[in-house]
C-alpha cells in the first residue's frame, strides 16, 4: 500500500474557538486514535489537501511525523469538509501496526461498459458500493475495481465473485449484490392493448331502458 508522509504536531489547545484560529493560520485540527485513546494533532492544510485530492478520499497509508523524528503509521479515518465553501475544517487518523489486522470499508468501483447496455441498451444497476473487509494493513486495497464490460442482460457480480488480494476476509454476505445488468423498461402503456369500454355500457343501459319501456 501506498505511504505518505505528512508533518504533523501536538496541540494543546481544542475546542471550535481553537479550531478557527487554527484554520486561519493554515492549519487542519485532527485527532490520532489509537487503542481507545485519542491524541489532539494539527497539520499543514495545502499538504493535508492535497493528499486528500490526491488520493480521492480512499484509504492510503499516511507516516506521521512530528517534531524530534518520531512517526506514526495511520490511516485516515474521516474527515470533514464544509458544505458550502469546501474548504476542509477537520482530520481524524487511527494509528496502525504492520504486524495487527485492521478492519474496514472500502470502495467498489467499475471499469468498462457492459455489453448488456451497449449493444442491447440494458441497464447497470448497483447492488452496494463498499465492501466491510479486515486484513492486514500492507495488503489493504485503497478501493475494489470491478471490469462489467463482459456483463450481458440478465448477468450479475455477487460479493463471492470478487477477486481480493491474499489474506483479506470479507464480512458481507457471500450471496449480496454487488451490480447486474438488466432489460431496458417497457412502456406499459405500448404494451397494454387498448380496449373499448363505452359502447358496451351503452348498449347495456339501452336494454335496461327498454325492458323497463315494457
Amino acid at each position: 500500500m501506498e505511504k505518505v508522509i505528512l508533518n504533523a504536531e501536538e496541540r494543546e489547545r481544542t475546542g471550535k474557538g481553537a479550531a478557527r484560529s487554527l484554520r486561519r493560520k493554515g492549519l487542519i485540527p485532527a485527532v490520532l486514535y489509537r487503542g481507545g485513546t485519542s491524541m489532539p494533532i494539527q497539520l499543514d492544510k495545502k499538504e493535508l489537501t492535497r493528499f486528500i485530492q490526491a488520493t480521492g478520499g480512499e484509504h492510503a497509508m499516511v507516516r506521521l511525523q512530528f517534531q524530534g523524528g518520531e512517526h506514526r503509521l495511520v490511516l485516515m479515518k474521516d474527515y470533514q469538509v464544509d458544505p458550502v465553501r469546501g474548504d476542509l475544517l477537520h482530520t481524524d487518523f487511527f494509528e496502525v501496526s504492520l504486524s495487527e489486522e485492521v478492519r474496514v470499508t472500502v470502495g467498489i468501483t467499475t471499469t468498462g461498459e457492459p455489453i448488456g447496455v451497449k449493444r442491447d441498451g440494458g441497464i447497470l444497476q448497483y447492488g452496494i458500493r463498499e465492501i466491510e473487509i479486515q486484513c492486514l494493513p500492507d495488503n489493504m486495497p485503497r478501493h475494489i475495481e470491478i471490469d462489467v464490460s463482459h456483463m450481458e442482460i440478465g448477468k450479475s457480480i455477487h460479493v463471492s465473485d470478487l477477486t481480493l488480494g491474499e489474506g483479506i476476509r470479507v464480512f458481507n454476505e457471500p450471496g449480496e449484490l454487488v451490480v447486474t445488468v438488466t432489460a431496458p423498461a417497457v412502456e406499459e402503456a405500448a404494451a397494454a392493448p387498448i380496449t373499448e369500454v363505452a359502447e358496451p355500457e351503452l348498449i347495456k343501459k339501452g336494454k335496461k331502458e327498454e325492458e323497463a319501456g315494457q
